[in-house]
């Protein structure tokens, strides 16, 4: 959380599966509308907590197979384990551990839900050392849960119990849960003086509940959410303006809540690209490299027809005396680079090419030059290439825009291309 030097203007916290990711479209096309809209608008003064039933280990997993970004901050197993920053930087919080390890047993809660025979243990991949996850049918989940939290407090072991999807039982410590965790989480942020300007809060099921109960949290229950999430809604928020009920489903449900809200911009940059007049009006870094390789994207897509005029286009934008330095390692001018494109017109459109940035961030270097550092990842066919780009962008032309000035990239994560001569920018 010091990425941010002061407040975050927002604080977004979601749930991942049925939420921000719609299982249900292969082509991941609101969740790629998202990522371009965080990354061009939020990234640079914002928090980006994902929330989920998941174990870190299954976040993960879920993280090498579909486009997700990085967040700020992941809350994984319902709860009780958080870690901050992504990848191979992720930090658990300590302090959070040692408060689950507070009236918990995990042999305890073992030997007790053994004795009841409807409980189905989840998948190893599913448990954690503060997680106990079982299937079990509502009827039976509901026996259970009127009964086991007395045996085991019995015993001396104080838990959670979380049904949710009408499969799901969870057992946890009870000071944990989605919205335990992100009380804890807004707390610290009160203590170092960062609170946060605004919250939405977004889920599809029951165990997402805690989340809504958060008084300060804007909340939005995506189109998709399992009936028993509507039940608590009509029971307990249906007259609070504050929370509401999308009318789309999973991430565009979630742009359509900071629209309804008025909590920032709304509009993702897919979807209003002007491929015929490449320019951003405002000078904004970060929305600059967006549109970029969206404009690229398009391109090897066969989105756009195949004329030279897009490639004068973005010849524009970028120095003739400008360099591109390919992952590989060779270096030319970017204008040459541009050229090569041609042949690559429609190369991806069987493919299901599709091109994310994360991690955006732009630090002005001199009043009129910044340098712009980002992860780009490609998808084509399955397969992920992943690798770390700077950019340097001078304001020139009277401050009316950016110029790509320089362009240097290296390989992330043993990513490599297989045909480097169709790996461009």
């Amino acid at each position: 959380m010091d990425r941010l030097d002061g407040p975050p203007r927002l604080i977004l916290v979601t749930d991942l599966d049925c939420t921000l990711v719609d299982h249900d479209d292969p082509e991941n096309t609101d969740l790629l509308r998202f990522n371009s809209l965080w990354e061009a608008h939020y990234r640079h003064d914002s928090l980006l907590v994902y929330s989920t039933g998941r174990s870190m280990r299954s976040y993960l997993s879920l993280r090498n197979k579909k486009p997700l970004l990085t967040p700020d901050i992941a809350i994984t197993s319902v709860g009780s384990q958080i870690a901050y920053g992504g990848g191979e930087s992720m930090v658990s919080d300590d302090v959070w551990v040692g408060r689950m390890g507070e009236m918990w047993n995990r042999e305890i809660v073992l030997e007790e839900t053994s004795k009841f025979t409807h409980l189905e243990p989840q998948p190893d991949k599913s448990q954690e050392q503060h997680k106990v996850s079982f299937f079990v049918d509502r009827e039976h989940a509901l026996e259970i849960m009127n009964v086991l939290p007395g045996r085991l407090l019995e015993r001396g072991v104080d838990v959670k119990l979380i049904y949710s999807n009408d499969y799901a039982l969870d057992v946890l410590p009870k000071g944990s849960g989605k919205g335990g965790a992100l009380t804890y989480l807004l707390e610290k942020l009160e203590s170092e003086g960062k609170q946060p300007c605004n919250i939405l809060v977004c889920g599809d099921s029951g165990n997402d509940a805690e989340l809504f109960n958060i008084p300060q949290t804007y909340g939005v229950m995506v189109s998709n959410s399992h009936n028993e999430l509507l039940k608590w809604h009509e029971e307990n928020a249906k007259d609070n303006p504050k929370i509401i009920l999308a009318s789309e489903r999973c991430g565009a449900g979630m742009i359509e809540a900071l629209q309804r809200f008025n909590l920032g911009p709304s509009v993702s940059p897919r979807d209003v690209l002007d491929t015929e007049n490449f320019h951003v009006d405002v000078l904004d870094p970060a929305h600059e490299v967006v549109l970029f390789y969206l404009l690229y994207e398009k391109w090897l897509c066969g989105e756009v027809e195949k004329s030279d005029k897009y490639l004068q286009n973005l010849k524009s934008i970028s120095s003739p005396l400008g360099m591109f330095v390919h992952p590989s390692g060779v270096e030319k001018p970017i204008h040459e680079w541009i050229d090569d494109l041609e042949n690559l017109h429609g190369e991806g459109k069987e493919k299901q090419f599709r091109i994310w940035l994360d991690r955006v961030s732009a630090s002005l270097i001199s009043p009129e030059t910044w340098i712009v550092k980002f992860d780009k990842h490609e998808s084509s066919e399955g397969k992920i290439r992943s690798c770390c780009t700077r950019v340097l962008l001078s304001c020139q032309e009277e401050k009316e825009k950016l110029t790509w000035m320089h362009i240097q990239q290296s390989w992330l994560d043993n990513s490599c291309s297989d045909d480097q001569d169709k790996w461009i920018f």
